[in-house]
């Protein structure tokens, strides 16, 4: 079954807010399951869209923007022809080789009031080399279906469970081991870059990451082996929850050791 958008007639100038949802919504040509440019350009592989940046043809708008395969024949501003100027690199082809790291790092995400975060999380913790995410109190599990707006998958791929107390799944990871580690900016923490990687002695680290409001359980922090935080440089004092998480736990995965490694 074949199908293709129709071509947008723009009759007027749209906002560039518009614009972005214009050409994030239009679908995609189709022949007979796969999808491709309508002039000269690349198939789908592997069920990916290939995008390429598109610019309006119009010497007064000259409006550029990236489009999927199919999409963005008319500018979104002003309606005139576009046509590809480029091809963006493929990520795959390109990636920089996949380091590895001896760390077990596993997280607590303890009553993130945020489904939206949660699963920013989840990518994260994907990309970062997590080996499980523990969700606790609160905190949405990927059985809630706005979890898979920003976990894009990564919640089918990372390990997870649940418990509805957080200080109970803490103390009993680190009766079995675990480093307690909890990110939170507490008059005893220590700067997240003073962390090495050997500093948990090979044993598996739990790093706990609390509420957006309160920030980590008291009970928690009276537990734990270190407190860590990331340093302000500027007004704020804080940063959102997953950018936080994901600003300590690539550290933590990619930070030196005290001593070489042989």
């Amino acid at each position: 079954m074949s199908w293709c958008a129709r071509p947008y007639w723009a009759s007027k100038p749209v906002s560039s807010s518009s614009a972005w949802r214009w050409a994030s919504s239009l679908p995609i040509c189709s022949f007979g399951g796969s999808s491709r440019w309508s002039e000269g350009g690349r198939f789908m592989e592997e069920g990916q869209l290939v995008f390429s940046m598109r610019q309006c043809g119009n010497k007064g708008c000259r409006f550029r923007f990236p489009a999927a395969a199919g999409r963005g024949e008319r500018c979104p501003q002003c309606g005139n022809h576009t046509a590809v100027v480029a091809i963006p690199h493929n990520k795959r082809e390109n990636a920089i080789l996949h380091p590895t790291s001896s760390l077990h790092l596993e997280l607590l995400l303890d009553n993130i009031r945020s489904v939206y975060n949660v699963g920013s999380i989840f990518r994260t913790a994907d990309g970062a080399g997590v080996k499980h995410l523990h969700l606790a109190g609160i905190t949405a599990t990927p059985e809630h279906p706005k979890l898979v707006k920003t976990a894009l998958g990564a919640d089918s791929q990372m390990g997870w469970s649940y418990s509805r107390n957080g200080v109970d799944t803490a103390v009993r990871l680190q009766n079995q081991g675990y480093r307690l580690w909890a990110l939170e900016d507490a008059p005893e923490a220590i700067s997240l870059y003073s962390v090495k990687r050997d500093m948990a002695d090979g044993r598996p680290i739990l790093l706990v990451v609390g509420n957006e409001n309160v920030g980590v359980d008291p009970a928690i922090l009276q537990w734990s082996d270190q407190i860590l935080a990331l340093p302000m440089l500027g007004v704020k004092d804080s940063l959102n929850v997953a950018v936080a998480c994901g600003i300590a736990v690539y550290h933590l995965s990619l930070a030196p050791s005290r001593k070489p490694m042989s």
